[in-house]
């Protein structure tokens, strides 16, 4: 779910719900958090709600959030760098 890279930035596998009420981490899927995102899932909306909607919630700036692979899929790996990983658990406060 979350691990952290060679060159000091974190990796984030998740599972996103495009399409949903409102906006909201909402636990885990298998080995993967699951995000609940407003956004259709209509030319790349969803994915830029998606690093908009992490940034925010992290208190990053969203140059520090980038999508490394699921582009196309609803299964996603997120690079966010300026962080740790202990601070995404409690940021987005995940149960482990």
């Amino acid at each position: 779910m979350i691990r952290s890279a060679a060159d000091g930035s974190v990796l984030l596998k998740l599972r996103v719900h495009p399409g949903a009420k409102r906006s909201a981490v909402n636990g885990t899927f298998g080995d993967s958090l699951k995000v609940d995102l407003q956004a259709p899932p209509v030319d790349g909306k969803a994915n830029a709600a998606l690093l908009k909607f992490l940034a925010d919630k992290l208190g990053l700036p969203k140059s520090a959030v980038s999508l490394k692979s699921g582009e196309s899929s609803r299964d996603k790996v997120v690079i966010i760098s300026g962080t740790t990983p202990d601070k995404i658990i409690s940021n987005l406060d995940i149960k482990l």
